[in-house]
């Protein structure tokens, strides 16, 4: 909705309200602007990992966001986003797609016409920039269709900046349907 005042009137019209990519860019660019004026030690890496890891993946009527690039607006996928092009590298070929990214999440690739049970198994290395020492403890949203295994189940940070490993596998096999399954880890 548009807006005009002048001196004598009030004019209101309906209008288009862009969104897409077009609209999250300087959205996401606000975000990443106040966090680096709260926390200028934090790299661009660490930044991008705050703005990924608090994402909400509903919208402000708590139902999953929607793909708009889908006829039926089924419910986005990380993959709906072109993930893999946002690795910043020109070398990523998709015809030898990687699953390690770099970011807070795991992707398990998997040949559809296989039947049997697949391994993939991820290890990361956390920082803990909140004050003092704290410990998290995993839980687990499992994909259809999976195992996960996490070890250990916990982390103990002992101060800021602390870091620490863990390993998560995933024992999967493909959808009959070619459906992306998703999980997560909180």
């Amino acid at each position: 909705m548009s807006i005009e005042i002048n001196e004598t009137c009030i004019k209101v019209e309906t209008c288009a309200m862009p969104s897409e990519t077009s609209m999250a860019c300087p959205h996401a660019s606000g975000i990443a602007a106040l966090l680096k004026g709260s926390h200028s030690e934090w790299s661009a890496a660490a930044i991008r990992s705050a703005l990924v890891t608090t994402a909400n993946p509903l919208d402000n009527t708590m139902k999953p966001i929607r793909d708009n690039g889908v006829d039926n607006l089924s419910s986005a996928s990380p993959l709906a986003m072109e993930a893999a092009k946002t690795t910043g590298s020109n070398s990523y070929n998709c015809s030898n797609p990687s699953s390690d990214l770099n970011y807070p999440s795991f992707i398990a690739l998997y040949n559809p016409n296989l039947t049997e049970t697949m391994c993939k198994k991820f290890g990361k290395t956390v920082t803990n920039v909140g004050e003092g020492a704290v410990t998290y403890k995993v839980k687990i949203v499992r994909p259809e269709g999976s195992t996960i295994t996490v070890s250990p189940e916990t982390l103990v940070f002992g101060n800021t900046y602390g870091k620490q490993s863990f390993s998560v596998t995933i024992n999967y096999s493909s959808n009959k349907k070619g459906k992306v399954s998703l999980g997560e880890l909180v």
